[in-house]
């Protein structure tokens, strides 16, 4: 798969042609919706639109009533599987955040840091120009240093450094859209010549407040990371002046291979409106993090979540019934479900095309939430088992617009509580959806189960107080997803994990509508994840024996219940 994500999340819901009919009881949706408006029960009704559309939604949740996260964490602690990169003794009896002790680690399991005795670069010195082998960091804190001692300093003058600890990429590397840039942003917003220093100085400073080895969250293996904002901070300039050995190619030999990018060349060429907007939500991000009255101190906790075979459900015999379920074609996850878990519609390899031309859900909210680039440093493309959930982001900016309508609209104050390991109360899942080529792929049991065990993957609680899940078109888009089969598969894998769902259509009515009206059939109904599960394999029957013309998937449900009821 692709590194970018660029999954759009709008998409009408698909409309039934000819009915399919096996040995099962089934009517077009042509037949199934007259003139007059049906209760949750099918029985046809005089009472209009909104008499209906009310009985239909009565089963739904006001957003207030799902359930945000207030768990109680005690005292922060450390693991085998959870590092912390801070002192935690001190942090427990003070809440000061000081860098844990450690030492350098240049092996397989540990990200190679730009400061590592052991990077080195081979150079020709003396008379004859000998070849000889230098530490790489130290050409980096000398060029570095040369921006860092400056009050302003250029594009040309980032360039210059970046190639210098780059040499073999200078026939590669464009830096256009950076130029570019820095000469269309408005005078009154043009504050990088002061800010490329700051930055420089921050990078710099890496070796201060990063003294532990920092462990890969690598495939098959269930771990957590925990570190101080400054400390990302510190991680995200080095991204920025590309410092990071080994991590400049994804060739299929390459060490990092199934990592994402992490250096940000790709970001400062072949420039384009959406480099823009993307470079604005950066910049602005350095530009608080570089002040100290404005540089946040808290901390962020990466957890990579790995489902063994035996923890993954038998979906035919799931007895569960539905969760709650509030659904919505206004607002967004991001700006309307604080306290609940946010879905990131994410790409395997984590960030999508943040730092390339992806500009959909999980680029934005990559771009609002910078800090949440810094996990590509070190996670592991996901397994069809495996998750990311993030807590303690910050929201540093505001957008309005999507894809090629983004715009960067300023600043964001983030006005969440802290928990009690300092991490902002803001918690985002990141879960991979498949993406098909060709729709019809998606209509397959083995599809659908690798979906609904992602999802649970996901949605799976690990305690008694998890916060419900916020989400919406996981998947849709170019990535080809049926809206609705995701929206059912979703619902299932809340009900399996006992999560309520907000369910955001992005403006999409039809979904809205149709969701809260199969939503009240199924709770009244008591239909559990089994039955849905049977049913969905009935539909990717049809589908498959269809081939392009086929029923919607929520009008395929409803005329079975009402068949199957009939027959009682």
């Amino acid at each position: 798969m692709a590194e970018g994500n660029e999954d759009y999340p709008q998409g009408s819901s698909r409309e039934g042609d000819e009915p399919y009919r096996a040995d099962k009881c089934l009517v077009s949706s042509s037949q199934a919706i007259s003139s007059s408006s049906c209760t949750g029960d099918g029985r046809s009704t005089p009472g209009g639109e909104g008499e209906q559309r009310e009985q239909d939604t009565a089963s739904c949740s006001l957003l207030g009533n799902l359930k945000q996260c207030h768990k109680k964490l005690g005292q922060l602690t450390f693991s085998r599987t959870h590092t912390v990169l801070i002192n935690v003794p001190i942090f427990n009896a003070s809440k000061q955040l000081l860098p844990e002790e450690g030492r350098n680690m240049w092996h397989s399991s540990f990200v190679k840091m730009p400061f590592s005795p052991a990077s080195v670069v081979t150079i020709k010195t003396g008379l004859k120009k000998q070849p000889t082998q230098v530490c790489r960091w130290e050409i980096i804190i000398k060029n570095l240093d040369s921006l860092a001692s400056k009050k302003e300093i250029g594009v040309e003058d980032v360039e210059k450094v970046i190639i210098k600890c780059n040499p073999q990429y200078k026939d590669e590397w464009m830096f256009d859209a950076l130029y570019s840039f820095v000469k269309c942003i408005p005078k009154e917003e043009n504050y990088f010549h002061t800010l490329f220093p700051k930055m420089a100085a921050l990078a710099l400073s890496l070796p201060l407040h990063v003294k532990k080895a920092i462990p890969l969250l690598q495939t098959g293996h269930s771990a957590a990371i925990t570190l101080s904002q400054v400390q990302i901070s510190c991680l995200l300039a080095n991204a920025f002046f590309c410092t990071f050995p080994h991590r400049n190619t994804s060739r299929p030999n390459a060490e990092y291979h199934n990592y994402p990018t992490i250096n940000f060349n790709r970001l400062f060429g072949n420039w384009s409106e959406r480099k823009k907007e993307k470079l604005r939500a950066i910049m602005h991000y350095f530009n608080v993090v570089t002040d100290e009255n404005t540089k946040p101190q808290g901390l962020v906790t990466f957890e990579r979540r790995c489902l063994r075979e035996s923890e993954l459900p038998s979906w035919r015999s799931c007895e569960e019934t539905l969760s709650r379920l509030h659904v919505t074609s206004k607002g967004s996850i991001e700006a309307n479900s604080a306290g609940l878990l946010q879905v990131d519609f994410a790409s395997c390899l984590i960030g999508g095309g943040v730092l390339g031309s992806g500009l959909v859900q999980e680029e934005i909210l990559f771009l609002m939430n910078p800090e949440l680039i810094v996990s590509r440093l070190f996670t592991e493309r996901l397994a069809d088992n495996e998750c990311l959930i993030v807590t303690g982001s910050q929201q540093f900016s505001q957008y309005t617009g999507f894809g090629g309508s983004f715009e960067w609209m300023g600043p964001h104050e983030d006005n969440l509580e802290r928990d009690e390991w300092g991490r902002l109360q803001r918690h985002i899942l990141a879960i991979d959806a498949l993406h098909f080529k060709h729709t019809k792929e998606q209509y397959s049991m083995l599809k659908v189960t690798r979906e609904l065990n992602k999802a649970f993957c996901g949605f799976k609680g690990y305690g008694d107080d998890e916060p419900d899940i916020a989400t919406g078109k996981w998947g849709c888009g170019v990535y080809n997803g049926d809206p609705q089969l995701k929206a059912v598969i979703q619902l299932m894998a809340a009900a399996k994990a006992r999560r309520g769902l907000a369910f955001f259509t992005f403006d999409d009515e039809e979904l809205a509508n149709g969701l809260q009206q199969i939503y009240h059939l199924l709770v009244k109904e008591g239909i559990t994840v089994g039955k849905l599960y049977r049913l969905l394999e009935d539909y990717c029957a049809v589908q498959q024996a269809l081939g392009v013309s086929h029923e919607n998937l929520l009008d395929f449900i409803r005329d079975n219940i009402r068949c199957s009821r009939s027959q009682l």
